[in-house]
């Protein structure tokens, strides 16, 4: 018989530091997954449009929360350094500081298109200046310094390789898709073109390096097999890229007339649907692909976690791709494909929020490691995978 000893508990006082503790930047992407519900709905096309005010709801949710993590995570800095200090030497939680900038960019964004019925247009365009501003600073970070510390001091391995590496790249298309809203509100002339042209830049900017990352991801899937159960779900992060260019081309062309000198305003709009149709086929076809590697997981007893809410922001991007599309095709299919992603966006938003509700409430969530068992007494051993014997 093995006797283990029972660890005492501790003074509620140290059990919220420690849950404090383990409060990672992965979080920010309820902040996003919540905003874009907001931003997305929108952008659908004609009579399609949600409740101006339930669509203004959820961008006041998603500023409620950022404003909660970003006090959080203040908080996490100041008491926890050296937690902090270890999350950006740790391969796994680096990538997601890449979601600070987008859950800035989305709340920012979702401020001149949710929120702007609630709070008005000048304190709209005041948020999202801040906002956009902070998120492009810290996203073209991340974009340099994530991948610098993957190369000096990270040891990865290509079966390491999951779509969460793809985070810190796709801040900058973030920024090139909200940073065209902005433009309007600038003094006509060079400070207009700058910005809209800087947006553009951001648009390579991320094209690229994703370019350059996707193939570690899709070879590792090839070579190595499916992604541990917890990280299937991580799958469909790859669509943010794909939709979110998608959505930022469409911005910058809508914005181009009289902003950029002819013929570069009309070839905008051609590039515009020469990318966007066959990158959002392209983005269909991914979907299928995550979608089935999520339903073999489910199958083998994948339950909740975080990495749920890659279900919401990826898909998002696809809403507002696809509905660009629409605007600018006039076909209807692209129309009927917003809607039905939009309700995809919806369902798992229900999903990812009532999952991270629950483990709130139970401390599942932001529990640490549970303690390893007492050491056996003498005269019983264990095997390597932990089994009594």
């Amino acid at each position: 018989m093995v006797i283990a000893a029972q660890p005492l508990p501790l003074p509620l006082s140290r059990r919220r530091a420690a849950r404090l503790r383990r409060l990672g930047p992965n979080w920010y992407a309820s902040v996003m997954g919540t905003a874009i519900v907001g931003s997305a709905g929108v952008a659908l096309p004609g009579p399609a449009h949600a409740p101006r005010a339930v669509l203004a709801a959820f961008w006041a949710l998603s500023l409620l929360m950022l404003l909660v993590l970003l006090t959080a995570r203040a908080v996490h800095w100041a008491r926890h350094r050296d937690q902090a200090r270890a999350d950006l030497l740790d391969p796994a939680v680096a990538p997601f500081y890449g979601c600070l900038a987008m859950a800035l960019l989305a709340v920012g964004g979702g401020a001149l298109t949710a929120g702007r019925d609630l709070i008005g247009t000048r304190a709209a365009v005041a948020v999202d200046t801040v906002l956009f501003s902070a998120g492009t600073a810290v996203g073209l970070g991340a974009a340099v310094a994530v991948p610098y510390l993957m190369a000096v001091r990270h040891r990865v391995a290509p079966a390491d390789a999951t779509p969460v590496w793809l985070l810190p790249l796709v801040a900058p298309m973030v920024s090139a898709a909200l940073g065209p809203l902005l433009v309007p509100h600038l003094p006509p002339g060079r400070p207009r073109e700058t910005l809209l042209l800087a947006c553009f830049a951001m648009f390579g900017l991320s094209l690229l390096a994703t370019l350059l990352m996707l193939p570690l991801v899709f070879a590792r899937l090839i070579t190595a097999g499916p992604l541990p159960l917890s990280l299937t779900p991580t799958l469909f992060l790859v669509l943010g890229p794909l939709g979110q260019s998608v959505t930022a081309v469409g911005k910058i062309a809508d914005t181009a007339p009289g902003v950029v000198p002819a013929p570069y305003d009309r070839g905008l709009e051609v590039f515009a649907v020469l990318y966007g149709v066959p990158v959002m086929g392209f983005a269909l076809l991914w979907l299928a692909l995550a979608t089935a590697h999520v339903v073999r997981a489910r199958r083998r007893g994948m339950g909740f976690a975080l990495t749920w809410w890659a279900f919401t922001f990826p898909v998002g991007t696809c809403v507002t791709g696809a509905a660009s599309l629409a605007r600018r095709t006039g076909l209807p299919v692209y129309g009927l494909l917003a809607v039905g992603l939009y309700g995809v966006l919806v369902a798992a938003w229900l999903a990812a929020a009532r999952g991270t509700v629950r483990g709130l409430l139970s401390g599942e969530l932001l529990a640490g490691p549970r303690p390893a068992p007492a050491a056996p007494l003498s005269g019983t051993g264990r095997t390597r995978s932990g089994a009594v014997r």
